[in-house]
């Protein structure tokens, strides 16, 4: 049987991004040995071994890492032409994957998704939470959702709610307990929820100083504590069970901050910081469906 190079590189693609041939199989509704056969006349085709492959999971080869960081923007490119086809002129439709850190899918994201859908029923969203920094082209993501200082040169930027702030946040039991501590250096002496990036690095709790020679310099310092998770709502709940501080942007906490379940410390040493942005490749022509989804969001934001 010939080789279908376009369905080939796609499946390619989808089992890279998946890192499961179970999972990229109900995503193209086929059997997963039939993406196993298409995925091995591929490799006998370029005569070179794609994915390592075992019982738990499949990874990339490191040609095969070069391969799809090589085919995934003519992929996208040649989605993205699919897409303005069906879209008949300018209007939005077709699937629009986004990448999403978890620290911000429940305050900037969610609360916008059912109306976007209502307006534009044509649109297909497929929100990924990742808390890491996404190759958006190699993972063949249309945009995604970064701090301003992780944003990579070559990319389009649109800031979304301005300025963010950081705080210290624990119970009113913790603090009953143990204390409230007045400079971060205090914080050696206390339990802290640890943050752990996919990259599997720890995340340094952020300060800067408040007055001073040093006025608006930041430093970082590594906490210890008896937790360390990779999700923001976990942090939070240690926080509001009295096990823990957590450090955490101030919209995820509002809530509980408000009802007094928590409270801050060391609010002079978190000033506002470059807040969040939606980015994504530079192209002569965004397409229709992310513009859409942007004008929608900024609106969205703007109201509430």
């Amino acid at each position: 049987m010939a080789l279908d190079h376009a369905t080939a590189l796609r499946a390619f693609r989808l089992i890279a991004r998946h890192g499961s041939f179970t999972r990229a199989a109900a995503e193209l509704e086929v059997t997963a040995s039939a993406l196993s056969q298409t995925l091995r006349q591929l490799e006998d085709h370029v005569g070179v071994r794609l994915l390592h492959r075992s019982t738990r999971r499949v990874g990339l080869t490191e040609a095969g890492r070069t391969f799809l960081e090589r085919i995934s923007p003519a992929l996208s490119e040649i989605d993205d032409a699919i897409d303005a086809l069906r879209q008949h002129g300018d209007k939005p439709a077709g699937t629009l994957r986004i990448a999403v850190p978890q620290m911000v899918l429940d305050h900037l994201i969610a609360p916008s998704v059912a109306s976007f859908m209502r307006a534009w029923p044509e649109v297909k969203l497929d929100i990924q939470v990742e808390n890491r920094l996404t190759d958006l082209i190699a993972e063949g993501f249309d945009a995604g959702i970064r701090l301003g200082e992780r944003l990579e040169r070559d990319m389009v930027a649109l800031p979304l709610g301005g300025p963010q702030r950081a705080v210290v946040v624990g119970s009113p039991a913790y603090f009953a307990a143990h204390g409230r501590p007045a400079h971060p250096r205090e914080l050696a002496a206390h339990d802290c929820v640890r943050f752990r990036f996919s990259s599997n690095a720890i995340y340094r709790w952020e300060f800067a100083h408040p007055s001073g020679a040093s006025k608006g310099q930041w430093f970082e310092l590594d906490v210890d504590g008896p937790i360390t998770t990779n999700d923001p709502s976990m942090a939070i709940r240690a926080a509001i069970g009295g096990i823990a501080l957590t450090h955490m942007v101030e919209p995820s906490v509002r809530a509980a901050l408000a009802d007094g379940r928590l409270e801050s410390v060391l609010d002079d040493w978190l000033p506002p910081f470059d807040g969040f942005y939606l980015y994504y490749p530079s192209r002569l022509q965004v397409p229709p469906k992310l513009r859409a989804f942007i004008d929608h969001l900024r609106a969205h934001m703007a109201a509430h």
